[in-house]
Formats: structure tokens, sequence, C-alpha cells
């Protein structure tokens, strides 16, 4: 059927069928050929296409192409380049080849194509027709813009895309590498990949290059590598080999990235763990030795005086969650162990001093002190009369030696005990573990007490 369609065709052109085992060669290419292959005559009429050419144009067969005209075929916008480009350059020089797009009948899609389009000849040199070889660009577009998608996402990764051959040489480096590491893509590209990697970890990447050679894939492993500055930085590196068309392993890729605010923030959390730890057990052993030497008359008094013990150490804690265990004010410790007398009466508690930041350990001891000092007051000082009021002062020199003075006024006489109380116990326990120094000085309108420690 073809060979009768080429030999009729070849007769019209001129041609001549003489020689039917060229025809009937003719026709088994261009029956098997994948691409668009057509003819048209010097008017614009369509005389053939082949089988694959109607399925891309979507005419069912030669009755369909002999009532189109070549224009037709193309989109509706790239017509006019066909008749003011295409057409005028076949004519004055032969050839003319380009990207355009075929339009087809049967759907109405837009196909883009690659268009060949050469004049046909009679024996005597003259153009009888125009031939045309056009080959469906379909895939290679959808190709195209899939490598380009690719393209641009390893462009503006945030992480580093390297590629290397087996000789450890760096053949492709994106932008995130060059942020990574400090290298450009034009300093980086035929270096080694050890300029990466610091002196002592230079045999993992013959480990790795091994590795690649075997055909496997190292996943997240976690090493330091080296930037141009020198600077070092911890990575998560993932390597996988590269193979050809025919499957051999030519190189790799590497993606890495960079977790060294990772790898800080999981040592600052081991870091608050342990120091969580270390608070909770000084907390708990704060609690035991208050439960342990805390004495009363009954036992309604013992509960109270471990019950305000152990919410003076649960006031310091909420301080130290303000200040993210950094410490608490002392300010602010001796305004909340005081706020309960100081809310009886305007002017029974002068608090005054300069701002001092006081370590977790520091400010546990100080508010154990003052509430001890408070509680004493409070049952046996100034701050048991109606006219008493407390005095509580600090000051520090250069060499961070802290200086605070507890002053009772007008209250009961007092006297020097006979014997250490347990609230005086507690007091020289607790500064004695700061190293410093309690003096305790009975007077005859109320206590007065400095202690003395460093910061």
């Amino acid at each position: 059927m073809l060979a009768d369609e080429l030999s009729e065709l070849a007769r019209g052109i001129g041609q001549g069928t003489d020689d039917n085992d060229v025809v009937r060669m003719l026709a088994s290419l261009v029956a098997a050929s994948h691409e668009f292959i057509g003819i048209a005559d010097l008017e614009g009429n369509a005389l053939f296409v082949n089988e694959a050419g109607r399925r891309l144009v979507g005419l069912r067969d030669l009755e369909a192409v002999h009532s189109t005209r070549l224009i037709d075929y193309f989109a509706p916008d790239d017509q006019p380049k066909v008749l003011q480009e295409v057409l005028p350059a076949v004519r004055a020089t032969g050839f003319w080849q380009g990207e355009l797009r075929f339009r087809n009948f049967a759907t109405g899609e837009l196909v883009p194509v690659l268009y060949n389009i050469f004049p046909v000849r009679d024996s005597s040199g003259a153009t009888n027709a125009y031939g045309t070889v056009t080959r469906n660009l379909t895939e290679a577009k959808r190709t195209e813009l899939q490598l380009r998608s690719i393209a641009s996402i390893v462009e503006s990764s945030d992480d580093a895309i390297v590629s290397k051959n087996l000789n450890g040489v760096i053949a492709s480096w994106n932008s995130g590498a060059e942020r990574i590491f400090g290298y450009s893509a034009k300093e980086a590209i035929g270096q080694p990949i050890t300029i990466l990697i610091p002196e002592d970890r230079q045999d993992e990447e013959r480990e790795i290059l091994a590795r690649i050679r075997r055909g496997e894939r190292i996943d997240h492993f976690e090493t330091i590598r080296q930037r141009k500055d020198g600077g070092q930085i911890a990575i998560s590196l993932t390597v996988s080999p590269v193979k050809d068309d025919e499957g051999k392993i030519v190189g790799a890729s590497k993606i890495a990235r960079d977790i060294t605010e990772r790898k800080r923030a999981q040592e600052q959390i081991i870091a608050l763990a342990q120091e969580t730890e270390h608070r909770s057990k000084n907390v708990l052993a704060n609690v035991q030795a208050i439960v342990t030497v805390s004495q009363a008359d009954t036992a309604d008094g013992l509960k109270r005086a471990i019950e305000g013990r152990i919410r003076a150490l649960a006031i310091v804690h909420t301080l130290f969650a303000e200040t993210r265990w950094s410490g608490a004010n002392l300010q602010a410790i001796a305004t909340s162990e005081l706020a309960p007398y100081s809310a009886q009466s305007e002017g029974r508690v002068q608090i005054y001093g300069p701002p001092l930041l006081l370590t977790p350990d520091v400010a546990q001891a100080i508010a154990m002190t003052l509430h001890e000092l408070a509680t004493n007051a409070a049952k046996y000082g100034a701050l048991s009369v109606p006219g008493g009021r407390i005095d509580l002062k600090w000051s520090h020199d250069a060499n961070s030696q802290v200086t605070l003075q507890w002053t009772e006024i007008g209250g009961p006489a007092t006297e020097k005990p006979t014997r250490r109380g347990f609230g005086g116990r507690i007091i020289e326990q607790m500064v004695g573990q700061l190293n410093g120094k309690t003096r305790f000085d009975w007077r005859a309108d109320g206590l007065a007490c400095e202690i003395t420690f460093q910061m």
C-alpha cells in the first residue's frame, strides 16, 4: 500500500518509478520511522504523511492528509513565522530547522517539534515539492523541564550538594556548598575533596571511596569538615554512587548538611540536663537537711517550720526560672522573703542595696538565711511587736565581697543566748557553705547580724 502511494507520489513530482526495489526500500524506511515524514507541493498542499506523522497530528489516513494544507499543521501562533520566515528561508538557502509547534487535529493539543524542511527537486534540479522530517519534542521537553527543576532544587538547596569522581576530585559544586564551606564553584571544582577534610580525618575519605566502589550508600554519617577559612563545622553526610548508562560506578554524589547548630543545641540540652540533675539533687539535699534538723515543741510547730523553709526554697527557685537558672537578684530574694511583714505596715521593712545577681548556690543559702532571720524576728524580735522594724542593706567591694547587714530596731531587748539556737545553727551552716562569715550582735533594741561572703 505504502509502496503504491510512494510510486504515485514519485510520478507526481517527476521522479519516475522504474526501480520498484528502491521504492520498496524507501517505503520500508518511511514506514519504520518514528519521526513525522511528510511532503507538500509548492502551493502548500499536503501530499503525503507517514503513519507516525499522522498519529502525531491526529489524522486518520492519507485522504485526511490530502484535505489539509501544510500551514494547518502548525499552532496558530506559529503560522505567521512559517509564512514569513521558514518558507522564504527554504527558498533562499534550501533548508530550515528550528523548534515549532504542531496542532493535533483530533485533540487540539499543541505538540512541540523540531521541524526540518527542505526542497524536493526533480532530475533537472527544479524544486517540485517540500519535504519534512519532524521530531516530536514532547518527551525531550518534559525531560528538560525535569532536569531544570532538579537543577533548580540543587542550586537553591541549603545543603551542600557535590559530586566527585572515583579519585575524589570535585566535579560539581552548588551554592549551598559555597555557603557552607566558603569555596566558590570556580575554586572547588577540579580540587580534591580532601581540601574539606581535617588532617586527622583523612582516613574517612579513603573508607568512603572504598565503599562507593563497592556500590554502597552512606547515610547520615556525622563528622567534622573544614571551611576555607580554617574553621571546622559539624555535618551530616550522605554519599551515593553515581553510575553511567551501562551501570558502571563512575563517581559519587554527596549531600552535606550543616548540623553545627543542632550539635550546639544538643550540647546545651545535655548541659541543661546535667545542671537540672545537679540542681535537683541540691534541692533534695536541702529539703532533706531541713527535715532532718528542724525542731519544734509540737508536731504542728514542726510542720509549720518545715513548710516555711521549703517555701523559702520554692520562692528562690521561681526566681531562678525567670533568669533561666543563671541565678537570682538579691533585691528580689529579700523582697519575697520579707513580703508578709512589709505588707503589715508601711516602713516596717526597709530594703536597700545595689543590684546583685547571685549564683544559684549562693542565692539558695541567702534565701534560707533571710528566712531564718525573719522567722526569728517574727517570734522574738522586732517583728513580734507593733513598733518594731527591720533594716536590711548590702554592699560589695571591688573584690566581689558582699556585706549584708540585718538590723532590728524597736524590738524587745535581747541578750546573747547561753546556747546557740536552731535558727542560728542553720544561718551559720548556710553561710559556711559559701565560705562566708556571720557576726551576731545582741543589742538592747534588737538583733544585728552582719554576713560577709563572696559572690
